[in-house]
């Protein structure tokens, strides 16, 4: 032997051997083994994997001679197995608790009704019709125990169960937990047509007021031998383990109430009765102890359920129940009283009693009753929310994210209700140091988080903050503030009122800075400045507030005017204009840019014209926020002043890219088609890049509806975007903050600006259906051009584009796929019944395996031209690509169904792709449901076929009975077989739509 060997074999013999798994054949041969090995402390294999091998073992089904599958043989062999299996069973002492926790319920059922056979239950005797009392103890305890797991299980196949993650498929596995499932279904189902027997045969058990006894191992033994010899034993008083009356109704009355309070989500009277079990097995709790080894019942969860019962019954005479805020909770609910429901929260925030999932149920009830359109719950949830907030803060859980939503535009009524929620929800002087420290860190995060200097003042100057935080902690809380915006002054001493400060200089400054922030009046921004300015003539007061931005282009200008007075007011009533036009108010906007414009008109000819240029676009989007979203035509006076700005060319005027676009823009949207193709100056296309790029649109959009689509127009078109999206794009940000367009000096045609985003910001700013299809339209055929493209979309006129590239690998195709499915969403945005679009959208989830999406808007697009599939969908809507691509998304969905009754939407039914979907057993469709919208014969013979071939008599029924309906009949006219087809698919394309819409 070599030295490794030698070695090898000393570590293996010096290793501790796991001792071998005792095999379920050897408790047959050896009659003690079983009880020795139950004795053990960790017996491998356990008892309840114990009972599946016996049980599996003489359940297995026999073979004979002309290999004929047989039911499992009565002999010896297998009745010595169940025999073992009980006496598992009953080492366990029958403990329904640990049996259903391991066992499934087929094993259960095949168990319990061995033991009901073992203990002279007749097979076939309704146990309803069986006096108990008349019956051996063993009996009636074997009565009792089945109908107790009956109910049991009943009850626990209604809660949801977590679906287990499958492990790779293997056939046989699945096969196995196939025939389980459909086995535990039909045992469910007929525990559920006898649970109104077993129900009566529990409430007849409550009536016994005799001891029962329970099969032990002795017993069993007893029982297997000869019946001559054991009949007086086993009936008499003394065999078996004794259970008490007390015991047995204690759970019974649990087991009662808990299947009564599940059939009171259907009728609630039965809740009464639930409530009366749950009440009674509570007393007898009480009475005996917990500490009983027959009977197992989840205190925690009896407590749960009759507080679940007190506010379901909600009895008057009830006051313990009335007292739990459960129940007033309940009652406010009901009621409508949400004043006391508010109380209610506020007070447990002290007693942290609610638990939080409750508290979370409560809030979501309120917010959709809120949703329905009861306007007036708004602050009912914001005031819940806020209570349950505070609560979780102090829990040391995460904030909600309902509370950031709600608390997006705080308002001081807000903020003073939750600083009275966090006064009431911790007592400062019984509080321990980390509870203080989560209330502080939360009114610090609050202070960091908001804009408005008042409501900043209105949490650093409460009490409760003041007492929470310390001096220092308060210091570094202002500096931090003092970053974030540079000029914001807190004041560190506790102060009643922002306004109540004493007037010393520095603080009036600081709150004239503070209404200067505020105002949007002109004449009140021009009063304030003068005053400041007469207190002060050192600081620059359009730095105050980080909000104010001013392009640079322009801020160049301004900052060169020499008086500080003045040049403080343009800033500031430029950046307010600006921010006004930003977030759409405009009536505000122009009272500013009229202001300024006044102002320097006195002094600056080329601020004025500035000023005009921010007039016309604000002018631009009034009209498109306002008249222009019903379609009513800009006045005349606006169009000319759009060309005038566009042709305008005095020197030296800072310009801002962003009103050129918009003007060009304006001019297609209002389809100014003339004016760009055929009155713009020459070298204002030269010069602009934006008016060219109009240009070539207008003509590729004027020659579009034409007898011949002019391909020359839409050639310069093409060229031009094709080199804006080469791979060698260069990007450079303009002083006025905006991606701008930077000339190619090696270009011939002198427009080849690369790029891609200003071309993008462009194209968002176009609104005009027929020049946001041109554009959708080019950018779909410079997708399709790529060579590794798998799937083409589909888009209107896209025949006029070229069909190559000369130079195709110095185009970001990627750029390209992401500007079709930017453009194609805020296309949808303008119009979201544009059916061409929506294909397009379709087509692109289609084309990344989003086969679900990709559905939802095939079938939208077929739904907004046919009002909703009530009209025939358009043969251009729903083509044959179209069709199939709908075939593929359904089978990769494992959709079979709704596969084959697609295939009968093509102009030749694909029969080959039909039957090979029938064929799928594992469908996640509707399966036989949709037959009836199935009116192809020949689908509908082969399924009879399919289906009397599988065995499957009901499915075969329901295809018979539609192909045998007379519309269908081959001798109907023609004109009868379309409109039965007609009718199916409108039925057909509506069930799909509710499915994926």
């Amino acid at each position: 032997m070599s030295a490794e060997a030698a070695d090898r074999e000393a570590a293996t013999s010096s290793r501790p051997c796991t001792p071998p798994q005792t095999s379920w054949f050897e408790f047959l041969l050896e009659e003690a083994l079983l009880e020795q090995h139950l004795q053990k402390p960790s017996p491998d294999p356990p008892p309840v994997q114990l009972i599946v091998q016996f049980l599996e073992q003489a359940s297995k089904p026999s073979v004979n001679e002309q290999n004929q599958v047989q039911p499992p043989p009565d002999n010896k062999r297998n009745r010595i197995l169940k025999l073992l299996a009980l006496k598992v069973a009953a080492h366990l002492k029958w403990d329904l608790d640990v049996l259903e926790k391991s066992l499934s319920v087929p094993v259960l059922n095949m168990l319990l009704n061995e033991l009901l056979c073992i203990s002279k239950v007749p097979p076939g005797t309704k146990h309803v019709d069986v006096d108990l009392s008349s019956l051996p103890p063993t009996t009636a305890m074997a009565i009792l125990l089945y109908n107790r797991w009956a109910i049991r299980t009943i009850v626990q196949s209604s809660f949801p169960v977590k679906q287990v993650k499958p492990g790779p498929p293997q056939l046989n596995v699945m096969n196995q937990m196939q025939q389980e499932k459909e086995l535990t279904e039909n045992i469910l189902k007929v525990l559920k047509e006898q649970a109104a027997d077993s129900i009566l045969v529990l409430e007849g058990a409550l009536k016994l007021n005799k001891d029962l006894y329970v099969h032990t191992i002795r017993t069993l033994d007893l029982l297997a031998m000869e019946p001559g010899m054991v009949n007086g034993e086993t009936e008499s008083s003394t065999a078996g383990l004794k259970i008490s009356a007390e015991e047995i109704q204690c759970q019974v009355c649990y087991d009662l109430g808990a299947i009564y309070f599940q059939q009171g989500s259907t009728n609630a009277a039965v809740h009464e009765n639930a409530k009366e079990k749950f009440f009674k097995t509570k007393e007898l709790i009480a009475k005996n102890g917990s500490s009983s080894l027959h009977f197992t019942i989840d205190e925690e969860r009896l407590a749960g359920y009759c507080q679940a019962c007190g506010v379901l019954t909600s009895s008057s005479d009830d006051a313990s129940q009335q007292a739990t805020p459960y129940s007033q909770i309940h009652s406010c609910m009901k009621s409508g009283n949400y004043q006391d429901l508010v109380k209610i929260f506020l007070e447990d925030n002290l007693t942290l009693s609610l638990p939080v999932q409750f508290r979370q149920s409560v809030l979501r009830e309120l917010f959709q009753k809120a949703q329905q359109g009861n306007d007036a719950l708004d602050e009912v949830c914001f005031k819940v929310c806020v209570c349950n907030t505070v609560c979780d803060v102090l829990q040391g859980r995460t904030i909600d994210i309902q509370f950031c939503q709600l608390f997006l535009k705080p308002s001081k009524e807000k903020i003073d209700f939750l600083l009275e929620v966090c006064s009431r929800s911790i007592n400062l002087e019984n509080a321990s140091e980390a509870l203080k420290r989560k209330m502080a860190a939360f009114l610090k995060n609050l202070c960091l988080g908001l804009e408005d200097l008042q409501l900043v003042f209105m949490i650093s100057s409460h009490e409760l903050f003041i007492k929470l935080l310390k001096d220092d902690e308060r210091k570094l809380l202002i500096d931090q503030m003092r970053k974030r915006s540079p000029r914001i002054n807190l004041c560190t001493k506790p102060v009643t009122s922002f306004y109540d400060i004493p007037a010393s200089a520095s603080v009036n400054i600081g709150q004239l800075e503070h209404q200067l922030i505020l105002s949007v009046d002109p004449w009140r921004i021009r009063q304030i400045l003068i005053e400041l300015h007469g207190m002060t003539s050192e600081r620059q007061f359009w730095t105050i507030s980080n909000k104010w931005e001013v392009p640079n282009v322009y801020g160049n200008v301004i900052l060169g005017i020499k008086d500080n007075l003045t040049r403080d007011l343009v800033y500031i009533l430029m950046a307010k204009g600006l921010h006004c036009c930003a977030i759409k108010d405009f009536v505000h906007a122009k009272q500013l840019f009229a202001a300024c414009l006044e102002l320097v008109t006195e002094f600056s000819p080329k601020l004025r014209q500035v000023m005009l240029n921010e007039m016309l676009l604000l002018d631009i989007y009034t009209h498109e926020a306002g008249a222009g979203v019903s379609g009513e035509r800009p006045p005349s006076d606006l169009i000319s002043r759009v060309r005038g700005y566009l042709e305008m060319r005095v020197p030296d005027i800072p310009l801002r890219q962003v009103i050129a676009e918009e003007c060009v823009a304006f001019l297609l949207n209002w389809r100014e088609n003339e004016y760009l193709t055929m009155q713009v100056p020459l070298p204002l296309v030269q010069t602009n890049p934006y008016v060219k790029l109009g240009q070539l649109l207008a003509a590729t959009c004027k020659e579009l509806p034409g007898p011949k689509e002019s391909r020359r127009t839409a050639k310069d078109l093409w060229e031009v975007v094709v080199q804006i999206c080469s791979v060698s794009n260069q990007h450079k940000r303009g002083n006025d903050g905006r991606v701008s367009l930077i000339k190619h000096r090696e270009s011939t045609l002198g427009i080849m600006y690369r790029c891609f985003m200003g071309m993008l910001f462009f194209f968002f700013s176009l609104q005009e259906p027929l020049v946001l299809t041109t554009i959708l339209s080019l950018f779909v055929k410079l997708h399709n051009v790529r060579e590794d493209i798998v799937n083409d979309i589909a888009a209107e006129h896209i025949s006029i584009w070229p069909s190559s590239i000369p130079n195709l690998q110095s185009v970001d195709f990627e750029a390209v796929a992401v500007t079709v499915k930017e453009l194609v969403s805020y296309a949808l945005t303008i119009n979201a019944n544009n059916h061409f679009w929506l294909i397009i959208q379709a087509d692109i989830y289609f084309a990344t395996n989003q086969y679900s999406a990709a559905l939802h808007y095939y079938l939208q697009a077929g739904a907004v031209c046919s009002d909703f599939f009530n009209k025939m969908v358009p043969p251009d809507v729903y083509t044959d690509q179209v069709i199939k691509r709908m075939i593929k998304c359904c089978s990769l969905l494992n959709c079979h169904t709704q596969v084959a009754i697609l295939c009968q939407f093509l102009r030749e039914v694909d029969y080959k792709t039909a039957f090979k979907a029938l064929q799928e057993q594992n469908s996640h469709d509707a399966m036989d449901s949709y037959y009836e919208y199935i009116w192809d014969v020949t689908i509908l013979e082969y399924l009879t076929y399919l289906h009397h071939k599988r065995g499957e008599t009901d499915k075969r029924q329901i295809a018979i009975k539609a192909i045998g309906q007379t519309e269908l009949n081959a001798s109907n006219p023609e004109e009868v077989l379309q409109l039965a087809a007609q009718r199916r698919k409108k039925k057909f394309l509506q069930a799909m739509a509710k499915l994926y819409f």
